[in-house]
């Protein structure tokens, strides 16, 4: 379907495929088919069509950070010049330790997580990698002391009513 960024209506059964999935994407699709109460076919179909019309955007690992060596983590809120924010973005993604970007609105234009070794890898990655993109005209970096993970299998998804 492309980079189509519209919304796809989503029965009762697509929110339960995706809870699901949000809990363990390692299910398979017996399982998932069970979980759900419809035919394995049926499921596979439905988690194909989510796939095409990238509602499912792919699946990944979810780290403890501390224990796979990135020992300093902070949010660094970014003002940029709102015309370069494509060139921002696509420097942002090439930083290795740049785990999260958003475009937001208020105070900052941007809210980046940034997770690195030690303080000093920190303080390298803010200030000489993301201050030198050259539409950056500011920053504000908030330490993270301890944070939690809340994966979306915590949480049901439903239609709104």
């Amino acid at each position: 379907m492309g980079n189509n960024k519209e919304s796809m209506d989503l029965d009762d059964i697509d929110l339960a495929i995706l809870n699901v999935l949000s809990a363990d994407a390692r299910v398979s699709m017996t399982q998932l088919a069970d979980a759900v109460h419809i035919s394995r076919a049926s499921a596979h179909a439905r988690f194909k069509r989510l796939i095409d019309n990238q509602v499912i955007t792919g699946f990944t690992v979810q780290l403890d950070p501390v224990r796979a060596g990135q020992h300093a983590s902070a949010y660094v809120t970014l003002a940029v010049e709102q015309p370069q924010w494509q060139e921002v973005k696509n420097r942002l993604v090439a930083i290795p330790e740049v785990h999260h970007i958003a475009l937001i609105g208020g105070e900052f234009d941007v809210i980046v997580l940034v997770r690195a070794r030690d303080n000093r890898d920190l303080r390298r990655v803010v200030l000489e990698e993301i201050q030198s993109i050259p539409a950056v005209r500011g920053s504000r970096t908030q330490l993270i002391f301890e944070d939690t993970q809340v994966a979306t299998g915590g949480r049901s998804l439903s239609k709104a009513k």
